[in-house]
């Protein structure tokens, strides 16, 4: 061995040390090699889910990346001085390669901790929207509403969202501390239309599909408002008034629960379409041109063609 070491040096220039160091870099690069494969192959064997074969493929490249840099940093530059500064750069390793995974299960501890949201919330994480169907260690899983579906309803899809988001965007919960969302549909009615009358239609449409609490229920949302530090005075359906360019707008605002928007304005929508037709002194509003000609021998240009 002496003499290989001996001709080595005379021929290549290069200590036998180099040469030991070499050594053992290909063996740990190659037992990591095939400790990854075997630790994938024993996991594939029982895991069918392509997403989830993917998550542990993922993680075990960091993880072998991770572990390998600190091997072949302790054999090249003459190992560390003590088995706590081993162990303090191999978690420091270990924490830059598997930043995602490690923010992932942090984010999961967050969620059982500081309950932002439970199965069955409807929430909006980012421009994301829909019903937490299942909570994870690396990912939490939404039935996505909205999309390109109007108003409130499923697209069809399942989101599958990183915990590690919940640090780095914003999240709104529906459901949170008020089980119903206010909503409000705008109608614009004309000038010339009798509003006062088309205010009485739209408010007895609104009291008949708003939310209708009792008493005891109306209290419980009172109480869990005030814990939250949401106050509201009134929950009755209101109806305001407001004047626009091209006519009198009135909006109603009411509660709603928070699976019925899409409903409650489709049912509120036909009843007004059905009373406003039949009632010949209230017009919907829509943008119009008018042109006034003056009488005739004053100079009155006559009116312009609207294109």
């Amino acid at each position: 061995m002496r003499r290989i070491n001996l001709w080595l040096e005379e021929n290549t220039g290069l200590t036998a040390e180099f040469y030991h160091d070499l050594f053992y870099t290909v063996g740990v690069v190659l037992v990591l090699w095939l400790l990854s494969r075997m630790l994938l192959w024993a996991i594939f064997r029982r895991e069918n889910d392509l997403r989830k074969q993917y998550q542990w493929r993922r993680f075990t490249n960091y993880a072998v990346t991770g572990l390998s840099i600190l091997l072949l940093s302790n054999i090249w530059f003459n190992g560390f001085e003590s088995i706590a500064t081993f162990l303090g750069l191999l978690s420091a390793g270990l924490v830059l390669a598997l930043r995602e995974p490690l923010l992932s299960m942090t984010g999961w501890l967050y969620i059982l901790w500081k309950r932002p949201f439970r199965i069955g919330d409807r929430v909006q994480v980012g421009d994301t929207i829909g019903d937490v169907i299942d909570i994870q260690l690396f990912q939490f899983t939404l039935n996505e509403i909205r999309g390109w579906v109007d108003a409130d309803q499923a697209t069809g899809r399942v989101v599958n969202v990183p915990n590690a988001r919940l640090f780095t965007v914003s999240q709104a919960n529906y459901n949170y501390g008020f089980p119903f969302v206010w909503h409000e549909i705008p109608v614009c009615i004309t000038f010339e239309s009798n509003w006062q009358k088309a205010k009485s239609i739209l408010e007895e449409v609104t009291g008949r599909h708003a939310e209708q609490l009792s008493e005891a229920a109306v209290q419980q949302v009172k109480r869990q408002s005030q814990r939250h530090l949401i106050f509201y005075e009134d929950l009755q359906p209101k109806l305001f008034t407001t004047v626009r360019e091209n006519g009198i707008q009135l909006t109603m605002r009411y509660l709603c629960g928070i699976m019925r928007r899409r409903q409650s304005s489709h049912l509120i929508w036909e009843e007004v379409l059905t009373q406003f037709l039949a009632a010949p002194d209230i017009q919907f509003a829509y943008p119009t041109t008018r042109f006034y000609q003056g009488p005739a021998g004053q100079g009155a240009e006559p009116p312009s063609e609207a294109i």
